[in-house]
């Protein structure tokens, strides 16, 4: 009766995964098709029906939060003992357990990250290489390594995968060469050794491999498509040609080939295992039928009417996705930020809307955009903007010439001329590097600081370094939010694995998605399933939007991308009225002091209008009033104070006591967002 209860609640096909209890099986679940649940009750069911012991399951999985989601539903279900970890969790126990018996003397230390050996490494080499160089040859290291690439056969694997590192290809095989010496040398090891050590044991130490092979009789291996050959290798030396295996993946999600991953092992496993039983899950009980019919309509591009998996919505029906076109990106944010702000004033919870994007770098206008209207937001998978090394750095080197003088007294091209040659220290330049990584990353980040330099400059051409470091330093103290509560800004791969009520898709152009450096056919297409990617992360309502030019006013050359030819027409496309972006800001270039007449550059003293060791005219009691209002409207809206306005802007309101909407507009911090939320109920405070 246990094993029946079970069995209770699954659909026909997870029902049909659950009786499976014999392998080989191989699962084509598709997104929000209730793939875990499947699998779970699959590994209940054999254990209540006596097929297995709990002890002897092993199911692999890619992150520790993943483990941690399986063994707690096996618990729920009555299954509790089933071990549950990461590749490399299992690897490490079975090696430390080992160790003592099969080798001897001190293990090596197990190294978290790869820079300070590559850095050593390259340095023994002779090259000098920057932090962003460092990591990107690390990278490359582990890609050749779960690729199972030695440092002599790394120049011509490069060529096959079509891979086009930032670092010389002869230069990054010396440094893996040498990387490997110092590691063996300093008994280190690091995660890919990990994998190969634990399968190099299992295949030459007969009584190990039969005592591990005891231990674990059934397994499970969930996101098969993320497979690389490096886990393969160690997944065969635990199964060692027994079949009680059970995968799960979806081919239409394989979007970390350019890590090794393989979605061969998925695709090919019926080759591998001629008897397996093949389920596929396509009842969909995450998304709207509109939402689910588009992303049929991405991915079935890719393979005309022979996609793997074709999803069949089970929810009721929703609204239609959204199309939106902008003459250029900050519009886009703009935008996006009122549609979000509109969705948390109908009821839908900040924290299950999502805005993604394919790159970190395009965070920043998101960020900035939020900010402004008053949305509080967090950033999953990526360094918040303003904190990541390259722009600290950034900053820094600008704050720093705007204190020696560097500023150019010209029109507006003299601060973009000086932004640009005092980033150029930095590492920026006019045209990117060749390729992803985090050579690339970087130069993102760095030219969105460019650009910034440029919308100053267009809207106000008098303005100098100093404004422009203002502007940077308000634009990072107001980028806060509270670290749960809040809009989720992340890409589309950090997206993986996640939902949410309300989804936007940003900068979906032609050369952002597929991204530019995307030149082969197999990578185009792996940027069409990122795209499907995001949006099966939605669950009823679903924005798409591309800009038209990068910024306002520039020439608008761009297009669609073309993973959305011919879908557009299934939805409402329409251009909305353009957003002012003069009200959005609040840099406006020097501002004299109302005392004493001095320039005003610090962010403060711009809102106050006044130096702040000028004396002021401040009305304590309104003050006091303010904050407390503001205490109460953040209480009920579940937002930080400073999101209402900041402490600077409270003060300049009570220095001001404007008397009408037109006085306070005025008031920097007060944009038309905040104007239009708060503006009765301050004026009322301040006897209007």
């Amino acid at each position: 009766m246990v094993a029946e209860s079970v069995l209770e609640g699954l659909d026909p096909e997870q029902r049909a995964v659950a009786e499976a209890v014999q392998g080989p099986v191989c699962v084509l679940a598709g997104a929000g098709t209730g793939k875990t649940r499947a699998i779970t009750h699959r590994i209940a069911y054999a254990v209540h029906t006596g097929v297995v012991t709990p002890q002897r399951v092993l199911a692999v999985t890619f992150t520790t939060r993943a483990a941690g989601e399986l063994r707690g539903r096996l618990r729920q279900l009555g299954a509790p003992g089933v071990q549950a970890r990461t590749f490399h969790a299992a690897a490490l126990r079975q090696l430390s357990y080992f160790w003592p018996r099969v080798v001897g003397g001190d293990p090596p230390k197990i190294i978290d990250s790869k820079i300070k050996l590559v850095a050593d490494a390259a340095r023994m080499c002779g090259l000098s290489l920057g932090r962003t160089e460092l990591r990107d040859v690390a990278g490359e290291i582990e890609w050749a390594k779960v690729t199972q690439n030695r440092p002599e056969d790394y120049p011509a694997a490069v060529v096959r995968a079509a891979r086009k590192p930032s670092t010389e290809v002869v230069d990054v095989a010396r440094v893996y060469a040498m990387y490997e010496q110092l590691r063996r040398e300093r008994n280190l090891l690091d995660f890919e050794g990990m994998l190969e050590l634990t399968a190099a044991v299992l295949t030459e130490h007969r009584e190990v491999a039969g005592q591990v092979r005891e231990q674990y009789r059934y397994f499970v291996v969930d996101e098969f498509q993320d497979v690389n050959p490096l886990q393969k290798m160690l997944l065969d030396a635990w199964l060692g040609g027994r079949h009680d295996l059970c995968v799960v993946g979806d081919p239409n999600q394989t979007i970390y080939s350019f890590t090794g991953a393989s979605p061969s092992y998925l695709l090919g496993f019926t080759r591998e295992h001629p008897d397996a039983k093949v389920v596929k899950l396509v009842r969909d009980y995450r998304s709207t039928p509109q939402v689910v019919r588009l992303a049929n309509g991405v991915i079935g591009q890719a393979r005309g009417d022979r996609h793997e998996l074709e999803l069949v919505a089970q929810r009721e029906s929703g609204p239609d996705p959204v199309f939106n076109e902008y003459d250029d990106e900050v519009a886009e944010a703009d935008d996006t930020a009122r549609r979000a702000r509109k969705l948390i004033d109908e009821g839908v919870p900040a924290r299950e809307i999502a805005i993604l994007f394919r790159i970190n770098a395009q965070s920043e206008t998101y960020e900035s955009a939020l900010a402004a209207a008053g949305v509080p937001y967090v950033l999953r998978g990526a360094e918040r903007f303003f904190e990541r090394p390259e722009v600290r750095e950034a900053v820094v080197r600008l704050r720093g010439a705007a204190r020696a003088g560097a500023d150019a007294e010209t029109d507006g091209t003299g601060l973009i001329m000086t932004v640009r040659h005092v980033l150029s220290g930095a590492g920026f330049s006019d045209q990117p590097p060749e390729g992803a990584g985090a050579a690339r990353a970087r130069w993102e980040s760095l030219a969105a600081l460019a650009q910034l330099a440029e919308d100053m400059a267009a809207d106000d051409p008098k303005a100098g370094l100093p404004e422009f470091v203002a502007e940077l330093e308000e634009r990072a103290a107001a980028q806060h939010a509270p670290p749960l509560e809040g809009v989720t800004l992340a890409s589309l791969h950090a997206a993986k694995g996640l939902e949410w009520d309300a989804v936007f898709l940003v900068g979906l152009a032609e050369g952002t998605l597929p991204i530019i450096y995307a030149k082969t056919p197999e990578q185009v297409e792996e940027e069409r399933r990122l795209l499907y990617v995001g949006i099966t992360r939605a669950r009823v309502h679903l924005a798409l939007s591309w800009a038209l030019a990068r910024s306002p006013g520039g020439s608008q050359l761009r297009r669609p991308s073309r993973f959305l030819d011919g879908l557009t027409d299934k939805t409402t496309t329409h251009m909305p009225a353009r957003v002012d972006r003069a009200k959005r800001r609040v840099a406006k270039g020097p501002q004299p002091c109302r005392v004493c007449g001095r320039p005003l550059t610090a962010a403060v003293e711009r809102k106050l209008g006044r130096c702040e060791d000028c004396p002021s005219e401040l009305n304590e009691e309104l003050f006091i009033a303010l904050k407390d209002w503001r205490a109460e409207m953040a209480a009920e809206q579940r937002i930080p104070a400073y999101v209402v306005f900041t402490d600077a802007t409270l003060q300049a309101i009570a220095e001001h006591c404007p008397e009408s909407v037109e006085e306070l507009a005025r008031i920097p911090g007060v944009g038309r967002v905040k104007l239009d939320r708060y503006g009765e109920a301050v004026l009322k405070l301040c006897g209007v």
